[in-house]
Parts: structure tokens; C-alpha cells; sequence
């Protein structure tokens, strides 16, 4: 792969990748209201789940799931339940810190937080979509597959879970200078209500023709 082939890549995932969504939403409730040690997890899942989403879409999944409705309405509709389910429980959360009933451990918070961001973002059918409709265009086709694959499979990944981490210290930056339970508890509650309208919008994409 051309280096300039390979910075044009990188420059069009950054610029998408700072579009916020579901992901970015669910990383910024989970940095005000946890902190620093929750939003490098949150990042951390994020990176996981693009490497499902987008490993799994270059080598098939994705294209069954933009020419099949059935195949894009499962994903769709998993993708969006499990937003539902984690704003319902944010806003259902008696704690200032959003995650319910969740285990008080460090281990067990942090890891929460991974598999919640990482399951959200594997599930978004619009990754899966516009991966196998985005990628090719930087695939040379006189080259080797794999490599290429594996170089944007990679740059991808990194440029999404540094990406979250600035948007996540950012919001930890702010959570800093927010002492107050009760403003933290309404940021809780606010996260919630975010990704459950996030949910509807999820559930009303439409598979491109």
C-alpha cells in the first residue's frame, strides 16, 4: 500500500470518526460520571469493537448485512435494544456514578464499561455498512488482499480508540471541576435519555439500496 494511499485513509476515518454517535455518546456518559480509569476502559472498548465490526465486515459479514434486509434488520434491532437497555438502566440508576447496580470493584467497573462500549459498537449497523462500502475505495487492486486489509483493519482501530480517549479525558476534564451529585446524577440521567433516543434512531435506519 502507497503511503499516500494509506494518509488518505487515515485522514477520512479521523474526520468521520469525530462525527459523535451512539459510540461517542455512550464514551462521554461514562467519562463524567466515572472518571479517567473508566474513560481509557470505555476507549478500549471502543477499539475492540470496531476490530469485530470491521474485521467482520472486510472479510463478509458486512457485505451479507448491506444486501440482505434480514441480515441488517437483526443487527439493526440488536444494535438498538442494547442502547435502550443501557439508557433505561442509566436513568433507573440511583448512584451518581451511572452504573447502577453494578459491582463497587475497580476490576469490575472498568471491564463493565469495556463490554458495554465495545457490544454498542460492534452492533452499530451503520459501521458494519459503511465499512464494506468505505474500505474498498482504498484496496488497491493490484496488491495482495490480506496486507491491505490488515494496514487499514489497524490504522482504523488505533485512530477510533484514540479518538474516544480525547473525547472521554475531555469529559473528565469537565467532570473535575463538577463536585455536586446532583449535577452528576442529571448528567446520568441526561446520558440516558441521550441513548435512548439514540436507540430510535438506530432502529430506524434503512439499508442502503
Amino acid at each position: 500500500m502507497s503511503f499516500d494511499l494509506w494518509l488518505a485513509f487515515a485522514a477520512a476515518s479521523t474526520a468521520l470518526l469525530m462525527i459523535p454517535g451512539p459510540t461517542v455518546l455512550l464514551v462521554l456518559s461514562y467519562a463524567l460520571t466515572q472518571g479517567k480509569r473508566v474513560a481509557v476502559a470505555s476507549a478500549l472498548g471502543v477499539a475492540t469493537g470496531d476490530l469485530v465490526a470491521m474485521t467482520l465486515s472486510i472479510i463478509g459479514l458486512g457485505a451479507i448485512i448491506a444486501t440482505s434486509a434480514t441480515a441488517f434488520t437483526i443487527v439493526k434491532y440488536a444494535g438498538a435494544l442494547y442502547l435502550l437497555y443501557l439508557g433505561i438502566k442509566m436513568l433507573r440508576s440511583e448512584r451518581s456514578d451511572g452504573l447502577g447496580d453494578l459491582s463497587n470493584s475497580d476490576h469490575a467497573e472498568a471491564w463493565t464499561v469495556f463490554r458495554h462500549t465495545a457490544t454498542v459498537t460492534a452492533l452499530n449497523p451503520k459501521s458494519n455498512t459503511f465499512f464494506i462500502a468505505f474500505v474498498p475505495q482504498f484496496i488497491a487492486t493490484d496488491a495482495a488482499f490480506a496486507p491491505q486489509a490488515g494496514i487499514l483493519i489497524a490504522t482504523f482501530v488505533v485512530i477510533a480508540g484514540v479518538n474516544a480517549l480525547m473525547f472521554a479525558l475531555a469529559a473528565n476534564a469537565m467532570r473535575v471541576r463538577i463536585s455536586r451529585p446532583s449535577v452528576l446524577q442529571w448528567m446520568t440521567r441526561a446520558g440516558g435519555a441521550t441513548l435512548i433516543a439514540m436507540a430510535a434512531f438506530t432502529a430506524t435506519l434503512r439499508r442502503a439500496n
